[in-house]
This record gives C-alpha cells, structure tokens and sequence, in this order.
C-alpha cells in the first residue's frame, strides 16, 4: 500500500525510500543504509544500539516504531543518542483479536485442517471437535489485544482466567484475574496476547507442562519466544497440547524443517495478525504525522 501514501511526502518536499524486503533487513544492511536518511519508521527490523549509532553518526534524527511492539527497539539508546522517538500503541488490538479468535474457532471444530484434507489430499474428513461455550481459556495479556480478544472470548460463553499484573476486577463467574501459572490445569485453551519482555520469556516451558491439562489447544498471537518452542513440540508430541495456532515464531520465517509442521492440526499465520488494509492505513496515517511532527514539517 506504498504508493497510498506517496502524495503525503512529496507535498511535505519529503523524498521516501521503502525496503525491498519480506519482513525485515539484516543489522549491516542498516548500519550501511540508515545514516543517509532523516527519519526511519521502523517495522521488525532489529533497531539495536549499534544500527542506532550509525545513524546517529550520519543524518539520522527520529524513529518512529509502526505498530504496536517495541522488543525490536532500544529506544533507550535512541533516548542516549538524543534521537526522537515514539511507537503507535493501541492500534491494533481488534484486528489482532480477530484473528487470535479465529484461531481459537479454528482449533477447536478443526476448520482448517478439514480445508487442507479436501482441498490437497481430496479427502472428505469430519472429526470431531468442541464447542467453545463454557470452556475454560487462560488469556494471558490484558492490553489493548488481550482486551478486544477477551470481548470475543466472552460472546462466545467462554470463562476467562487472566494472567496480567496490570489487570484487577472484581471476579465474575466468566472473568477472574490469576497469577501465572495458578489456574493453568483449568484451561481448556491457552491464549498468549503479551508483549515480549523479560517476565514473558518463554512463559511457555517444560516447567508448566505438568501444570497442564491434557489436550489442552495453544494460540499466540502475541511475540514468537514466548513459547518455548522445544516444550510446545515436546507437549505436542505427548498428547498435552492437542494442537497450537501460531501466527509468530521464535525463528521467522518458520524453517521447513521445524518439527511443528509435523502435527496435522496445528495452525500457522506469518506474523500477519495486525495486517488488514484498514489497520495499515489507520497506523501508517499515525506514524507518518508523527515522523513529520519529529522533523518539523506539515503533514
């Protein structure tokens, strides 16, 4: 969607470069590129200290993070080299619901599995699933994403147990604050919509899994090294974990030779949860007038 938003930097006299890139470029690629730019709207590149520097050291001035996580971001070296800084939060929470949603729907009634057995293998399929009202989710992250997901969660008469230090209601009979990993043999459905940081570090690990209970379905739309890949493969492999929907990875893109691919009801995304083009435009608008407010100019 580019070429939308082209007219906005040639009336504010504002040459613009895009990266001819998938999702991101290396750290050499940026400490080569970056010093000849102003300003740099950051996507999932790795903006460490050493790519800010170079920067820095040239004509770099401002960095605005697109979207919503800021682990890929050391904005205290941006604060250290005097450069101005900002990301977009609160702006995709709906969209990201959405889909971890879908992904819930997904694994419990087998939907996309059926679709590949038809479409690929020619095959007419009907497992059983489950229904979703009365079962137990452990939605871990309570921001702007686990919010709106907790809204869909709860339309479908679901009981929410909420891991998030930030969160505090009174208790209800299909909402309930708990501390991780208390509650987590409860859960029918475990739904990761945190930011990655320290504490949320593969929360997902061999510790929890006798924590579990068995046949219990995982979705992370959140960041790739929350879950600890080789417990989940581990789980998966002993019947713990039914299935999983993941739309992030701790390596991305997902190697061919990952031993997730070999579970047929597991979903993959492409770290693609935010990307509507009503979302891109939303948060590229934002992140434009920010960048222009950095450099002094009118949008």
């Amino acid at each position: 969607m580019i070429d939308e938003f082209r007219p906005l930097f040639e009336k504010s006299g504002v040459d613009l470069h895009a990266a001819k890139v998938v999702q991101i470029m290396t750290e050499d690629e940026l400490e080569a590129l970056l010093p000849e730019f102003d300003g740099w709207i950051i996507g999932d590149d790795p903006a460490s200290r050493k790519v800010l520097e170079a920067g820095a050291g040239g004509k770099l001035s401002a960095i605005v993070k697109w979207g919503v996580g800021v682990d890929n971001v050391d904005f205290k070296a941006a604060a250290d080299l005097g450069l101005k800084s900002c990301n977009t939060p609160g702006v995709f929470g709906r969209e990201v619901a959405d889909l971890a949603m879908n992904y819930v729907g997904g694994l419990a009634r087998h939907s996309f599995y059926i679709d590949r057995q038809i479409r690929n293998a020619g095959e007419w399929p009907k497992p059983a699933g489950i229904s979703l009202a009365g079962k137990t989710v452990a939605l871990v992250g309570y921001g702007d994403i686990g919010r709106s997901t907790a809204t869909r969660l709860l339309a479908a008469e679901m009981i929410l147990n909420v891991y998030d230090p930030a969160f505090s209601s009174e208790p209800t009979d299909t909402l309930r604050s708990k501390t991780w990993p208390e509650g987590l043999e409860e859960a029918d459905f475990l739904v990761f919509t945190c930011p990655l940081v320290p504490a949320t570090h593969h929360m997902f690990n061999d510790d929890i899994l006798p924590l579990l209970k068995p046949g219990v379905r995982v979705v992370n739309v959140g960041r790739g090294p929350v879950i600890k890949e080789s417990a989940l493969i581990d789980a998966l492999e002993r019947g713990i974990v039914h299935s999983a929907a993941l739309d992030v990875f701790e390596v991305e893109p997902l190697p061919v030779d990952s031993p997730l691919r070999a579970y047929p009801f597991n979903i993959f995304g492409s770290h693609n949860a935010s990307n509507t083009r009503d979302a891109v435009r939303r948060v590229s608008l934002l992140a434009i007038e920010r960048m222009f407010a950095f450099l002094g100019l009118e949008g």
